[in-house]
């Protein structure tokens, strides 16, 4: 038998009560004794919470909170290896940690004793004296064990118990075949003739990443990872092989070993039982129990509002760009993998931009210190980086965040938070871009303020043959966009765990702070902050600017349909008893005819990748996105009234909006921020589409 490792020297242990995680110690051997040890000492301390007679908030809810912050202290690291990290070492350990983590919740939220507790808590006497935060805590924590199935009795509570781990178990695997599927296919070129049109800066990403694997050495290697899928199918020549490339990357996961179809029936079959199981009429119904949006009926009246007023604009830039495809590139027959390719070539002409002409000017260094530069002025903080933290890869940079010239929430020169940013694509790391927490802030029973910590994750090309990283624009945005919510984690004032940073906010609110820092990267002044020449040290050209400026909007239309199209697909989905034989693919297929322009060819799996709903907590939520840039596009047009770098907006902002967590209606809050409730007014004003509907 192996030898456990000694709990003493365990670094996840250790961690616990360390700074940070000591990401530079953990193996996979770590794991399980960790995770089997913090769980072991939270189900002693729950059994003797329960047994009080009359709990309040320091006998029950704080130990609670001790309890859960123990366990995200342990597992969290462990998650965040596994998205950064992947290895066939830690993937079977990492799933059998899923499988304790999720039974453990499952058992936490079906505890009819601590349930009672619970409310008891909410039924004393002195529960009006309690903070808005607290109170906020009981509440929330009140709705979930509903949410959880704590009301169901004998069958129907254990079959809830058992969907609620098979579904942690199906939602890991559909990630781990999304990973795997992308992982397995490489389009090697070993001809300069296969690669023309494709411009020096990406060809030398491939080039440095064919030299990095042994099997190629020479030519050009190209993988379905962001960095490298998104330029090819925008530039390449060569349509046979944008052709290869697009059917690669639509049908990801969808056959064979890595095949998602069985695991997304299984998983929608189990979300519907699970509703039905709490009184629901289907899952999207369940999911909207948490959400600022108040029913199925008004999400549906949204996405179709903007639907309306899109489709008109869709459907022109579609016929400009198939008469430009067929007049300018003798595309006679659009298909899908050329829309890219055409995209670009239609924008070059009409603009005379793009993305590759600017990433000379937005080095990596300069774009972070920009964004840093900017919000440190808006907020009033300073951001300094450190380089003493552990990490999990020599790319990874930490940086601290300190308040300056004070406010009355903060001190003059206090530590306020910390962020880990790894920006670079690299094997074994999940694709996409997010923010997670590392730490939240909170003020532990012993009275010490814990202050918050945040992962931002990218997956950007990393520095060249000894040339800095340079960026695209859109990738840029997609830096503020995980700034945003990292800020809206760090700058956070609540002090009690369940509502501090984005725990307890909505989550058709959660992306307000992202989407709205990413209308900074629109504006001369703040772009003049970070966009400077590689070589020469130059500010971008106004020429330039304009020109990017101009095509902002490019095929707008399109783009707001096609995020629509999987809002509504998704939410329909989850609304589909699966016993009614539609499937995923007639879901899809009905929503497209609805509001799609343009019709994927058959062959299309893109559902088989959607990690989002399938894998990523947004299940009858990917509205959101859409929700969200209602509320984000209409709290930065008060910038654009009183002044995009008006710190006396910004602190407002900060207060209304950044730094309330959980602990209140965000509806109200916006409206406080407002001074009036959302509109989609600004969204279609910043979209173009408020004066291009026929």
């Amino acid at each position: 038998m192996t030898q456990q490792p000694d709990q003493s020297d365990n670094p996840i242990l250790q961690g616990l009560t360390s700074e940070l995680p000591l990401f530079d110690r953990i193996q996979p051997c770590h794991v399980l004794p960790a995770l089997e040890k913090v769980l072991g000492d939270n189900r002693a301390v729950l059994a003797g919470l329960v047994r009080q007679d009359d709990p309040d908030w320091y006998s029950l809810m704080l130990p609670l909170e001790a309890m859960d912050e123990r366990l995200s202290r342990a597992w969290g690291p462990v998650t965040h290896l596994n998205a950064v990290c992947d290895s066939e070492a830690l993937r079977p350990l990492y799933q059998q940690g899923v499988a304790k983590v999720a039974e453990w919740h499952t058992e936490l939220a079906q505890n009819e004793a601590l349930y009672a507790a619970i409310s008891k808590v909410r039924e004393r006497h002195d529960f009006a004296e309690l903070s808005t935060e607290r109170q906020q805590v009981v509440e929330h924590a009140l709705r979930d064990f509903r949410l959880a199935g704590a009301e169901l009795k004998g069958k129907a509570k254990q079959c809830f118990k058992q969907i609620q781990m098979r579904l942690s178990e199906l939602a890991t695997l559909f990630e781990q075949h999304v990973l795997d599927a992308t992982r397995a296919f490489e389009l090697h070129l070993p001809d300069a003739s296969d690669v023309a049109g494709i411009p020096e800066s990406v060809l030398a990403a491939a080039a440095q990443r064919a030299r990095e694997n042994e099997a190629y050495g020479e030519g050009w290697l190209f993988t379905l990872d962001a960095p490298s899928y998104i330029p090819f199918m925008q530039y390449a020549e060569a349509g046979a092989l944008r052709e290869r490339m697009y059917h690669a990357f639509v049908t990801r996961a969808s056959s064979g070993e890595f095949d998602n179809g069985p695991v997304m029936d299984e998983l929608l079959a189990l979300r519907h039982e699970a509703a039905r199981l709490l009184g629901f009429a289907h899952y999207s119904d369940y999911s909207l129990a948490t959400k600022m949006a108040e029913d199925v009926d008004q999400v549906i009246g949204f996405l179709g509002e903007l639907a309306e007023k899109s489709r008109p604009v869709a459907e022109q830039e579609l016929d400009e760009l198939r008469a430009f495809a067929a007049t300018e590139l003798g595309l006679a027959e659009l298909q899908a993998w050329d829309v890219p390719f055409a995209s670009e070539r239609l924008r070059l002409k009409t603009y005379a931009i793009s993305q590759e002409e600017l990433k000379p000017y937005f080095p990596e260094n300069s774009v972070i210190r920009g964004m840093f530069t900017l919000v440190e002025g808006l907020y009033g903080i300073e951001i300094r980086e450190c380089e003493s933290a552990p990490v999990w890869h020599e790319s990874v940079r930490y940086f601290e965040i300190f308040h300056k010239n004070g406010t009355k929430d903060d001190r003059n020169g206090e530590k306020i938070a910390a962020f880990y940013l790894d920006p670079y694509a690299r094997p074994h790391k999940r694709g996409g871009a997010w923010m997670d927490e590392c730490i939240t802030r909170w003020r532990r029973p012993d009275g010490a303020l814990q202050l918050p910590v945040a992962y931002l994750i990218c997956n950007f090309d990393a520095p060249v043959d000894g040339r800095p990283a340079l960026w695209t624009h859109d990738e840029v945005t997609t830096l503020f966009h995980e700034f945003g919510h990292g800020l809206n984690h760090m700058l956070t004032r609540m002090s009690e765990i369940g509502v501090s940073g984005i725990r307890g906010v909505p989550w058709d609110a959660v992306e307000l702070p992202s989407q709205f820092m990413e209308n900074f990267c629109w504006e001369r002044k703040v772009v003049d902050m970070f966009a400077r020449h590689y070589e020469t040290g130059e500010k971008l050209p106004q020429a330039l600017f304009e020109r990017m400026l101009a095509a902002k909007n490019f095929q707008s239309g399109m783009q707001m349909l096609r995020q629509i199209e999987f809002s509504l697909f998704d939410f329909e989905l989850h609304r589909v008893d699966p016993e009614a034989g539609e499937s995923v693919q007639d879901v899809l297929d009905r929503v497209r005819r609805e509001v799609a322009v343009l019709m994927p060819p058959a062959f299309n799996r893109f559902q088989h990748g959607f990690s989002h709903i399938f894998a990523g907590g947004y299940a009858a939520g990917y509205y959101s996105y859409k929700w969200a840039e209602v509320l984000s596009a209409d709290a930065y047009a008060a910038f654009e009234d009183e002044g995009i770098l008006n710190r006396e907006t910004a602190q407002r902002f900060r207060h209304e909006i950044l730094s309330i967590g959980g602990s209140t209606d965000i509806g109200g809050a916006f409206s406080a921020f407002r001074g009036r409730k959302p509109s989609v007014d600004a969204l279609l004003r910043h979209s173009g589409l408020a004066d291009r509907q026929s």
